[in-house]
């Protein structure tokens, strides 16, 4: 497995197993223990999930050692003051049954950042947490808190896929050193929008791999690491299957020409959506 080398010195892995929408905890502990057999070791839940102890019971029963996994968690706004963020957590690694996180995040940059950032730092400080980051941070929202607080997010996970690449965002991030890692590779439900497009399925059969494989690919060589989920063990192998070949030069630029630079369903900035969020 290929790893990306976070701006703390941690490792970690460019493929991880999205569990976003896999509620039912029976079939998400069945894709935990799956996805790790098929090789995964990066799992990425979060508190509004509602599938951490899903999650946890598969980590168990999945047979790979604990220090050979990767474990992402994610804190939801609603619980970013000071007391609430730390009583979270906590109930985070009961959950997952671990006594440390790989890394944890903010879900998204609502509330007081401020308070739950200096919890992040605290609890890394003490080893609780072996790296800290953010999720759907916009560029002024990730230079505001890099700015006025002690240690710079170790990622941002952010909405990237084809039809939505982050170029601006990538090129600020990398400035700054923090990790790209997309969420929703494929689109979150629009995927045959992306990979109908003539030239991906082109590239794809001329690599003898799926649209989906390319979409991963392409994040992959722009050092972006990606958590893509599925519930089929064959859609699980397929989206691992994807170190063993390169795009060219060229079809990286072409594939870098359907970007729309629109967001399918998690742009920060959109006021309908921090709107609902606020209801949740």
């Amino acid at each position: 497995m290929e790893t990306i080398t976070l701006n703390n010195g941690v490792d970690m892995p460019m493929l991880g197993f999205g569990t976003y929408q896999i509620s039912d905890p029976v079939m998400c502990e069945r894709c935990v223990v799956e996805a790790a057999g098929i090789g995964y070791r990066l799992f990425d839940t979060a508190q509004a999930y509602g599938n951490e102890e899903a999650v946890g019971a598969g980590i168990r029963k999945c047979g790979v050692p604990r220090d050979q996994l990767f474990i992402t968690t994610k804190v939801w706004f609603k619980s970013y003051e000071t007391d609430a963020a730390r009583a979270s957590l906590q109930e985070s690694m009961r959950k997952l049954g671990v006594d440390y996180l790989d890394l944890v995040l903010l879900h998204w940059p609502f509330g007081n950042t401020y308070a739950v950032w200096r919890v992040l730092e605290s609890m890394h400080k003490a080893g609780v947490i072996r790296a800290i980051g953010v999720s759907n941070y916009a560029p002024s929202q990730l230079i505001d808190l890099i700015s006025f607080n002690e240690i710079i997010p170790a990622v941002n996970q952010i909405e990237t896929h084809l039809l939505a690449q982050q170029h601006t965002l990538h090129a600020l991030m990398r400035k700054y050193g923090v990790a790209h890692q997309a969420y929703a590779p494929f689109g979150q439900g629009r995927a045959d929008e992306m990979f109908t497009l003539p030239i991906v399925e082109e590239i794809a059969s001329a690599h003898g791999k799926s649209a989906r494989q390319v979409a991963l690919r392409y994040l992959l060589q722009r050092g972006i690491a990606v958590i893509p989920k599925s519930t089929h063990p064959e859609r699980m192998a397929e989206n691992m299957d994807i170190f063993g070949f390169a795009l060219t030069d060229a079809e990286m630029v072409k594939l870098e020409g359907v970007d729309t630079n629109k967001p399918l369903i998690g742009n920060p900035q959109d006021a309908a959506l921090a709107e609902f969020a606020m209801t949740w």
